[in-house]
């Protein structure tokens, strides 16, 4: 059975294209959290408020991407999507020449309404692209160009924006040497770093008008996906349907594990003395185990079915996440870059898992709250920053002991694949 039939190729690889650029933006902005908070003086909690704007776009604006994707089409979704992300890249340039966190975070909030429309409309679109037994393996091949994008969001992050941050400087011992600067210095400073930060997201939103341009001349199926039955009827169904529902709470851990893991690498080398621009090597690094993994998780579905991996890869997950937690020093660190590695085939399988007895007339609306999910990626952020915040816990560093948020969200995720695992099971019973 072919992955994916030659008829939908075309389709297939223009939106699989897409999914690179949400990987983009996402591992962009990851690093700006440390950056923001340096530049702007503030403490981890309200710097990670980066995230939460992020984050927050998509739960603002999952449900009406579906509703709308179910009014018009996949095509017409798209467009709009890359539409609103090209305004909030392009927002970036009042936001900085008013030198206000606030307008940043607005910024990302719009640009993240596109990648909501772009997510809703994406992934249940390369599912509908074949037979359903091997939907859940085709999802996690389009899902492995994402790290792609994230790479190369890492790549300008760490070549382009942090060695440039004139706000990261550090002195022989490695403290950084921002703080201690007249007010006068610091404004000049400011003025350039935000400059700095600005530029890439810029020159990210006239790739997405391009992208634009492209996707309005080709020609893709226009009513795959789109509901014929009402939404209230819909909606009675995804909440019978108990994979589905528990899928949504599996998905909102993951996000949230998943951006606590990448965005707090940095303050997790910073506590070993690692500049930022270092440190972003390791979240390069991350996401190269997060590449070569989603590859991985992808043949071995060939094999073995995908709820099984899941278990095995949310129980690994978290016990590097206790070697995160337990252990100070380069080894730690080491503990947490491999999580990556495990994280690779979550999303995809339990975005697929969820969906796969979801009929396409509720596909859209299914996906929507899938995407809603994300917000787990605003919500948990801001409580690690607090736990960052304090320091040392019971003698301990805090940023390790942060990490007990993610351990507690990947036993989340294994259990759900067990229950999954349990239900199909039952079914073939």
């Amino acid at each position: 059975m072919k992955l994916v039939e030659k008829k939908y190729l075309l389709s297939f690889v223009v939106i699989t294209s897409l999914f690179a650029l949400w990987g983009f933006a996402n591992d962009i902005t990851n690093p700006m959290v440390a950056a923001f908070q340096t530049l702007m003086e503030l403490p981890a909690a309200k710097a990670s408020l980066i995230q939460f704007a992020f984050y927050g776009g998509y739960a603002t604006m999952a449900i009406p991407a579906a509703l709308f994707i179910r009014r018009f089409s996949y095509k017409k979704g798209i467009l709009l999507g890359l539409a609103l992300y090209a305004i909030g890249a392009f927002l970036f340039i009042p936001a900085a020449a008013r030198q206000s966190f606030t307008f940043f975070c607005f910024s990302l909030y719009i640009l993240t309404f596109g990648l909501a429309f772009l997510e809703t409309t994406a992934s249940p679109f390369i599912l509908s692209l074949g037979a359903k037994e091997n939907a859940t393996r085709r999802l996690n091949l389009a899902q492995a160009f994402n790290p792609i994008g994230s790479l190369a969001g890492m790549a300008v992050a760490s070549m382009v924006v942090l060695p440039n941050l004139l706000s990261d400087k550090r002195d022989a011992t490695g403290n950084i040497l921002f703080p201690m600067l007249s007010e006068a210095e610091k404004a000049e400073i400011r003025l350039h770093d935000l400059a700095v930060i600005r530029d890439p997201y810029v020159a990210l939103g006239i790739v997405v008008v391009v992208m634009f341009v492209i996707i309005a001349l080709v020609k893709v199926p226009m009513t795959q996906g789109q509901g014929t039955t009402p939404t209230k009827g819909s909606l009675k169904r995804l909440w019978a349907n108990k994979v589905y529902r528990e899928g949504v709470v599996a998905q909102v851990f993951y996000v949230a594990a998943q951006i606590m893991v990448w965005t707090f690498i940095i303050h997790y080398a910073d506590n070993l003395g690692i500049s930022k621009a270092t440190a972003q090597n390791y979240n390069i690094a991350a996401m190269c185990l997060f590449l070569a993994g989603r590859f991985l998780s992808t043949w071995l579905m060939k094999y073995t079915d995908g709820r099984r991996l899941l278990i095995i890869f949310g129980i690994c997950a978290a016990l590097c996440s206790l070697g995160a937690i337990l252990i100070v020093g380069k080894a730690g660190l080491y503990c947490l870059i491999g999580i990556s590695f495990f994280m690779s085939l979550m999303f995809p399988t339990i975005y697929g898992t969820a969906l796969e007895n979801v009929s396409l007339d509720d596909a859209s609306l299914g996906a929507a709250f899938l995407v809603m999910a994300i917000v787990g990626g605003a919500l948990m952020p801001p409580l690690q920053g607090m736990i960052i915040d304090c320091g040392t816990i019971a003698g301990h560093p805090a940023v390790n002991v942060s990490y007990a948020l993610p351990l507690l969200c990947f036993i989340i995720v294994a259990i759900y694949g067990l229950r999954a695992k349990k239900q199909q099971t039952f079914k073939k019973l």
